[in-house]
């Protein structure tokens, strides 16, 4: 790579880190309170210390990109299965090896020094030494995680979804903005140089009024799924009691956790772990903050397995401000759904394609009873290939990991803060709650309730197991 090059590469580098966006939320109506670190404030030149609650599939890779940062120290580890906490995958259950390696962490970290071990959070959450944790556990318990590390004066990054339910979203701002806390969602699009772009050009009218934007999973578990399973004992060096946690007691099964808890509605959904992207890709590009109507429609129509949310559905989600998105899921079926990118917005000057990667912009062709003249000219932009050589995923999660530590230095907004964060949750479960009551719901976005359904307002949240409370 010439200078040129390095001076370009550090250039898109900079602008990524420095385009954060203050958000202003509803007011938390309590008390404000703050936290004195033992050994005060982070400074510029400082080692932040980090606790991970939470190591499987996705703390692993937070994990490694953590550890990509010289000013990082790992301090602290927390997990329910005793082989990911001890980093020794040679100690996984050959079951879980069998049925789902890829999702199964590598492990073997070279740490700087050895990190304290812990299997309950509220003992990392205790450590004086930890400066800021990273919690990547299952969607359920993120809501008690995220509010304890708060109130123990800890700085957090937040896995995406950022809930599972609409209630614990709202109670995590309002206990957030009380504190000084720093809190950081890992929605990681909004550390990705395409989406930044499109975020400031095109509310400006790149390609006109924009009226839908589209998008989709698409993920063929045809024709298994993640198979059929029998409760049973789970391994002997697995906390299930404290994998639950609020959610009701339940018998293990060897297609829930520790990876599959995606396909069960308890604890996830298909429009939580990977709907939740888009949706925030498609409504921040839009200038939105939440829907007033949406419809959804689907079922278990395929998958013969144990897993029981949709594997095919369609939600569409209508605004105050004459736009839509409309968002599918296709886990029955494969192939792609544009010529190009992972999502569409129409315009009336043209059509917007992108992803992660780059974007595609096709200018409207004519139509009826008009005198046509092409408005905008095409156009293509696509992030230079050494940028993505360990993929755009990871690059887009590395900025907003990076830009998170220097928010723990500067005490400044991160690049998704939490009210952004919760208001693209709520897409994901405004979906999942139209598709369980079989209604075109009306929603309130300012006091979050839903105005034509009380059986609908019974899903924003769910009564905890004791002793967890919200």
């Amino acid at each position: 790579m010439d200078n040129m090059e390095k001076k370009e590469q550090q250039s898109r580098r900079d602008f990524m880190v420095q385009s954060t966006r203050t958000v202003s939320g509803i007011s938390a109506g309590l008390t404000a309170f703050s936290f004195t670190r033992a050994n005060g404030p982070v400074g510029a030149s400082d080692k932040i210390r980090m606790g991970f609650i939470g190591v499987g599939n996705r703390g692993s890779q937070l994990l490694e990109l953590f550890m990509q940062n010289k000013d990082v120290e790992i301090a602290a580890l927390c997990d329910v299965y005793e082989p990911y906490l001890m980093r020794d995958r040679s100690k996984v259950d050959p079951r879980y090896l069998a049925t789902m390696a890829g999702q199964i962490p590598q492990m073997g970290e070279k740490f700087a020094a050895k990190p304290a071990l812990y299997h309950d959070f509220r003992k990392l959450l205790e450590d004086k030494n930890i400066d800021a944790v990273c919690i990547a556990t299952p969607d359920h318990w993120h809501a008690i995680q995220m509010i304890e590390a708060v109130k123990a004066g800890k700085d957090v990054y937040v896995e995406k979804p950022l809930t599972q339910t609409i209630q614990e979203g709202r109670t995590m701002v309002n206990v957030a903005k009380a504190s000084d806390r720093v809190v950081a969602v890992g929605l990681n699009r909004r550390g990705n140089e395409v989406y930044q772009r499109l975020a400031s050009e095109i509310p400006q009218g790149k390609i006109g009024q924009v009226t839908m934007a589209r998008s989709a999973r698409v993920s063929n578990l045809y024709p298994d799924g993640i198979g059929k399973r029998k409760a049973e004992p789970p391994p002997k060096d697995f906390n299930w009691d404290m994998w639950l946690g609020p959610r009701a007691f339940r018998p293990y099964q060897y297609n829930l956790a520790p990876y599959m808890f995606r396909w069960w509605g308890d604890y996830s959904s298909q429009m939580g772990n990977w709907g939740v992207h888009y949706m925030d890709a498609m409504r921040w590009l839009m200038g939105e903050v939440a829907p007033v109507a949406i419809t959804a429609h689907g079922g278990k129509y395929v998958l013969d397995h144990d897993g029981d949310i949709p594997d095919t559905m369609q939600v569409t989600y209508e605004f105050a401000s004459k736009k839509m998105i409309s968002f599918s899921i296709f886990e029955s079926s494969g192939g792609d759904i544009f010529p190009y990118g992972e999502l569409e917005l129409r315009g009336t000057k043209g059509n917007l394609y992108a992803s992660q990667d780059g974007y595609k912009i096709v200018p409207s062709r004519k139509g009826q009873f008009q005198n046509w003249k092409e408005m905008i000219k095409a156009e293509e932009f696509n992030i230079p290939s050494q940028d993505l050589k360990d993929g755009s995923n990871a690059f887009a999660t590395g900025n907003v990991i990076r830009n998170f530590l220097d928010c723990i230095k500067t005490r400044k907004t991160p690049l998704c803060p939490l009210e952004e964060g919760h208001r693209s949750t709520c897409f994901a479960h405004l979906a999942n709650i139209a598709l369980a009551t079989g209604q075109r719901l009306q929603w309130d976005p300012e006091k979050e309730l839903f105005t034509n359904s009380n059986e609908a307002n019974r899903y924003l949240h769910y009564e905890y197991r004791k002793p967890w409370k919200l």
